[in-house]
């Protein structure tokens, strides 16, 4: 078993209060999960350290019901960019009929 870190704990106690009651759908069925990292320095970090956090949040929040891969199928369209401002991470769902959910 890994223990997360303090630093990870706050992270997603932070995430976890950010995500509105109506948007805690339990989805179940395969889509597409893209994840755009808006990050406040230019440092290098690692994508899929970053999609691993962000699934373990969103089962934890009740978003998806699990994060194997019937459920989020695929992560196509993920990036990392720069913003100093306002960073943040833009999570969109799109089924495989292409619906943006």
């Amino acid at each position: 078993m890994i223990i997360p870190s303090p630093q990870y704990r706050r992270y997603e106690k932070d995430c976890l209060m950010q995500i509105p009651e109506n948007m805690r759908l339990g989805i179940s069925e395969a889509v597409n999960m893209e994840c755009k990292y808006y990050m406040p320095t230019r440092r290098r970090v690692d994508l899929c350290n970053l999609l691993g956090a962000t699934c373990d949040i969103l089962v934890a929040a009740g978003v998806i019901a699990d994060d194997n891969c019937r459920i989020v199928a695929s992560h196509d369209g993920c990036g990392v960019y720069h913003d100093k401002h306002n960073p943040r991470v833009e999570i969109t769902f799109t089924d495989y009929k292409g619906i943006t959910l």
